[in-house]
């Protein structure tokens, strides 16, 4: 399927399987039909197992004169039981890396900006969510040896996950989804969690904000030596 902008391709044929519960197909289809960036491209990947009784991924990565800038994969999980840990029957779990130069990596505040990234994109989008948890994580490399030509390098990583908001569900809907009174919720928008996430991807990868710079707004620089596509 693909979208108006960016790239997005089918999803796994289980997605969308007469086993899966009406809520979950419909939270995957919400993920099918989100307008993207023209620097995004996105596709579906298969989902880690175990996990929760159903699960489905996405991979995306930033990509900008055939320069790879950021990276990273979106899970959204669903467990029609319920989980306490969730307070719900959804999960969204992420992880996001990309390069940095030295001096911004060096920042001693970094990890707090990058976490705010996330919480702020989903703020900025007032996409409704509870239950953040995740870390940050900037590695260092230095080069020796025969490597001893490459500049050092610093990766930032996010790794989180979050509970997107679950309107309640109608009699006529739960009847049809056959949801239990233990998974109750209805639908969450999970295409503006995806759109939030989007944004994330984004500003860690150095772009500006879509539709031009805003004040207020901080974005890393693009690293300085991109991966060629």
């Amino acid at each position: 399927m693909a979208a108006a902008q960016g790239h997005l391709s089918d999803g796994p044929d289980d997605a969308d399987g007469e086993d899966s519960p009406s809520v979950f197909r419909q939270a995957v289809a919400g993920l099918q039909g989100v307008r993207l960036r023209p620097e995004i491209e996105l596709d579906a990947t298969p989902p880690p197992q175990r996990l929760a009784p159903f699960s489905y991924a996405l991979e995306a990565a930033v990509v900008d004169d055939d320069e790879e800038l950021a990276d990273g994969r979106l899970i959204l999980l669903h467990d029609p039981a319920g989980h306490e840990a969730w307070g719900g029957t959804f999960r969204l779990v992420t992880l996001v890396h990309a390069d940095l130069e030295p001096e911004m990596a060096a920042d001693p505040l970094l990890p707090e900006v990058c976490w705010s990234w996330l919480t702020g994109a989903l703020e900025a989008r007032r996409v409704p969510y509870g239950a953040p948890s995740g870390t940050v994580t900037r590695a260092s490399s230095h080069y020796f040896g025969g490597l001893r030509e490459r500049e050092p390098s610093t990766r930032i990583e996010i790794r989180a996950s979050w509970s997107p908001a679950e309107p309640p569900a109608s009699p006529a809907g739960q009847a049809a989804g056959g949801q239990g009174a233990a998974g109750a919720g209805g639908v969450p928008d999970t295409a503006a969690h995806l759109a939030a996430w989007c944004d994330l991807l984004c500003q860690i990868a150095g772009l500006p904000p879509g539709g031009g710079p805003e004040a207020g707004v901080v974005t890393l620089p693009q690293r300085r030596d991109p991966q060629s596509r």
